[in-house]
């Protein structure tokens, strides 16, 4: 398994052609839009640069890393020859299962299907192909170069050697695999996400405000992020999408997403990548700053 096609570059899409290309693999890396394809090359060079800062890799193998990857503006010519499909577009079912039915028709018969997903059944997306059992899931944390976890998803047909050889490549990519079967949210997003709109929830209900919740989570839980923050940085249409999956899915009201949250996607303050959500964000600033929308005290 040598040849990577990677659909979608955007930051996961880019991360994972990064990990790839970095371990060797030759990366396709797929999207219909040539502005994204570009921009995607530049951050990938961005970190690679930070990598040969400090002392990670050589500038040689920096430039081995970029020959590596190629760019396709469409999935046939991007896929033709691959052995390992990794779709990573936008966390929407529609558009995953428009990408699978197309994977299934251009990529060889060989050709292992995988999702980035975060949440959409694994299994879902299998059945519109003709091949479920070459369809997984390979959940990438972000940022993918940084993270460690691969969380590796068996759909209901996945078939086990199939699993044994996506066990066996995240090793190679030097990440720590975790097996799950396919139930709504997995397991990573099962137990974060209900904390995180319990966070929100904490919030809209004034029982403490921005910092202190995200400080008591910090220091008092040893999390490297408050779930305000994060939330932020995974973006909250992200996570107001992946809670009503849940909800959906188990058919429970624990997992009805806070109307706070609700309000601030209808909004459009969707964290880091709108500028704003529980905190402002100001290009080249890595200074955390309440956004003035929650500058107020708990009522205490």
């Amino acid at each position: 398994m040598q040849k990577i096609s990677v659909i979608g570059a955007g930051t996961m899409g880019n991360g994972i052609a990064h990990v790839f290309a970095q371990k060797g693999f030759t990366v396709n890396l797929i999207d219909t839009s040539a502005a994204q394809l570009e921009k995607a090359l530049k951050t990938i060079a961005t970190n690679l640069d930070r990598q040969v800062t400090k002392g990670l890799l050589t500038e040689e193998e920096k430039k081995g890393v970029l020959q590596r990857i190629t760019t396709f503006g469409s999935i046939p010519e991007g896929v033709a020859k691959a052995d390992l499909a990794v779709e990573a577009a936008t966390e929407n079912t529609e558009i995953k299962l428009s990408i699978f039915r197309q994977l299934d028709e251009a990529a060889p018969a060989g050709c292992i299907l995988a999702s980035n997903t975060s949440s959409i059944s694994i299994s879902r997306i299998g059945a519109v192909t003709r091949r479920p059992a070459a369809v997984i899931g390979l959940h990438f944390m972000n940022p993918v170069p940084v993270m460690k976890l691969i969380e590796i998803i068996n759909g209901y047909a996945t078939d086990a050697e199939v699993t044994r050889q996506m066990v066996a490549l995240a090793e190679k990519l030097g990440k720590t695999p975790c097996v799950v079967n396919d139930y709504p949210g997995f397991i990573a997003n099962r137990i974060l996400m209900p904390m995180i709109n319990e966070a929100v929830y904490s919030l809209y209900e004034g029982v403490a405000i921005v910092n202190d919740i995200d400080t008591i989570m910090k220091l008092g839980m040893a999390h490297p992020m408050g779930p305000l923050q994060l939330a932020d940085f995974i973006g909250l249409d992200v996570c107001l999408s992946i809670l009503r999956v849940l909800q959906d899915g188990f058919g429970q009201p624990k997992y009805a997403p806070c109307p706070l949250l609700v309000n601030m996607v209808t909004a459009g303050f969707l964290g880091v990548k709108s500028g704003e959500g529980f905190y402002r964000y100001t290009p080249g600033s890595k200074e955390l700053v309440v956004s003035t929308r929650f500058t107020g005290s708990a009522g205490l």
